[in-house]
């Protein structure tokens, strides 16, 4: 089923490509003008690139998913002490459901370490009620003031005792068996991190729907495919678990960026580290439900990314010392930059003809062709995952207007970010929907 599946799916991107190449080259020979002409070139290259990258994914993660079929029974349960740390600043709408989350799970050697980075809520005292020692599990609960996400983890790995180190964010909640498949990942010495997969769990409106979709198809199904070459480029707060000494060897969590998280991965990864991705550990995290909120997240996490490339820029040329970084960091700044700019200017592009034109009928075929590309993907994530198949349907919304949302945040947080514009972290307000 899943095969024919994945056949059908690239034989339909095959015949839109092959329409699109025909459409694009009688475009091009019947104008005389440079704009149209170059237009035509520089759209039809990034459509290339942009279907290449969508199924070399999902091409590699099928081939993940068949091997970890096969592979599922070598792999043997661990004895590791797997210490959990939780940062928490005003957090106390979800920190509770959070900890209760992390008691439940199946993994037996478990230490919680609950981090309250200076709230100015309850976080702290409703934390506190849950601290206990019962031998295999425990609950630590420490409180410092307000330094940041990073100088908290740190922090909160000093404080632990485990081989092991979980980082999972106060906002989510973890699946009863995540931190036991995502232990059971390390039987390679070289393994430094693995992810776990993250959905949205507030499923409210439209536009937490469509985050919803996106989790699975745009991050989780992209992991999945990085796992093969165990490249995933970041970890992601939410759930992933970490080597303790590959941490010590890399200095832990620095505080020059607003993406901790893809910071630590690139120094793992820069330092010789395998990176790996466990598709059926899972947490639940709380995405934005209002737009400015989305936005507000949206900006950090690029400002916070293109920091990171910035950080370690000296090896986007060493292709032959480190080509594992080298070409992780081409890709996210790939995604970061190139990517919402040539999507929004194809898209003033196409308005452009359709108005000297008249050829309107080219909007829809731009719009038609990757929103044929987001159902097939999505319908196929929905599939291998279990989830609701109803969220398909967004995929018409997707590309229309979700994806245009995103690239918009994104190029401020370019723009802002190279001329160094002062920014905060932005913290979004919890609906306590965990």
């Amino acid at each position: 089923m899943i095969k024919t599946l994945i056949l059908f799916i690239i034989a339909l991107l095959v015949l839109f490509i092959i329409y699109a190449i025909f459409w694009a080259t009688d475009l091009y020979y019947s104008t005389s003008a440079f704009v149209v002409q170059f237009g035509v070139v520089a759209i039809g290259l990034f459509t290339f690139i942009i279907i290449t990258r969508y199924l070399l994914l999902l091409f590699f993660s099928m081939v993940k998913t068949i091997h970890k079929l096969g592979d599922g029974e070598k792999q043997t349960p661990t004895h590791h002490r797997v210490s959990i740390i939780v940062p928490a600043y005003n957090e106390d709408v979800v920190i509770g459901a959070s900890i209760q989350s992390l008691l439940k799970q199946t993994y037996r050697f478990v230490e919680i370490v609950v981090l309250d980075d200076g709230s100015t809520d309850k976080t702290y005292s409703i934390a506190k009620s849950y601290e206990q020692d019962l031998g295999d599990k425990s609950v630590r609960v420490f409180t410092k003031p307000n330094g940041g996400k990073s100088r908290a983890l740190n922090y909160g790995i000093e404080k632990s005792s485990g081989d092991l180190i979980m980082v999972v964010d106060a906002d989510s909640k973890l699946k009863e068996d995540a931190v036991e498949l995502l232990v059971r990942a390390f039987h390679d010495p070289d393994t430094a991190a693995v992810a776990g997969s993250v959905y949205v769990i507030n499923r409210t409106n439209t536009l937490a729907k469509l985050q919803a979709l996106e989790y699975i198809e745009g991050l989780n199904m992209v992991r999945n495919g990085q796992a093969l070459l165990k490249m995933v480029n970041i970890i992601p707060d939410p759930i992933g678990v970490f080597r303790r000494s590959a941490l010590e060897k890399v200095g832990g969590y620095d505080h020059d960026t607003f993406a901790e998280d893809c910071d630590l991965t690139l120094k793992l990864i820069a330092a010789g580290y395998k990176i790996d991705f466990e598709p059926d550990a899972l947490a639940y995290t709380e995405a934005p439900e209002d737009l400015l909120d989305l936005i507000k997240q949206r900006y950090r996490w690029t400002r916070g990314i293109l920091q990171a490339i910035r950080k370690h820029k000296e090896h986007l040329f060493s292709f032959r010392k480190s080509p594992s970084t080298s070409a992780i960091l081409w890709y996210m700044l790939f995604e970061a930059i190139f990517w919402p700019f040539m999507d929004f200017w194809g898209s003033v592009f196409f308005i452009y003809l359709s108005l000297t034109t008249g050829l309107s009928m080219i909007l829809i075929y731009w719009w038609s062709l990757f929103t044929v590309l987001d159902m097939a993907g999505a319908f196929y994530c929905l599939l291998i995952t279990r989830d609701d198949l109803k969220l398909v349907f967004y995929a018409l919304l997707y590309r229309l207007y979700f994806i245009g949302i995103i690239n918009i945040a994104k190029i401020f947080a370019t723009i802002e970010e190279w001329f160094n514009i002062e920014m905060s972290w932005g913290k979004l307000d919890r609906k306590g929907r965990l």
